[in-house]
């Protein structure tokens, strides 16, 4: 199959697969004699986990580690339990991040009550000062 029936088949686009490939997630393709790529269905289920990694928001590091545990069924798994847990944490350490940002979107949005005229606005004059 061309690229193009990969990206409907896997739902990502044609400028993501290509950037997989130049990135060495997604293997290099044989060409037919058109000289297009030719994609197998390993490409799909290579592609489908790589989007899955994605979605879960890991890095692209981290999808060639998994990747690697992926390929090699004889590896022990505990350096996937480790790199999983490792994005746990960041996971935490954003949210954390996170609920303070929106405290204190919820403090400055308090600072203006009502509708008024801007040169009045309390979130501006808030916005005006220094952090």
């Amino acid at each position: 199959m061309k690229i193009g029936e990969l990206s409907k088949r896997t739902g990502c686009p044609i400028g993501t697969i290509r950037y997989y490939e130049k990135e060495g997630l997604l293997p290099e393709t044989d060409r037919n004699q058109g000289n297009f790529r030719v994609y197998t269905e390993e490409h799909i289920e290579r592609l489908t986990f790589i989007l899955h990694c994605r979605a879960l928001e890991m890095t692209l590091n981290e999808v060639k580690v998994l990747l690697k545990y992926r390929e090699d069924t004889n590896l022990n798994c505990d350096e996937v339990n480790i790199l999983v847990d490792r994005h746990i944490h960041q996971i935490e350490v954003r949210v954390e991040m996170l609920s303070q940002l929106k405290q204190k979107l919820i403090a400055l949005r308090k600072s203006c009550s009502g509708s008024r005229k801007t040169e009045s606005c309390g979130v501006l004059k808030k916005l005006n000062r220094q952090p």
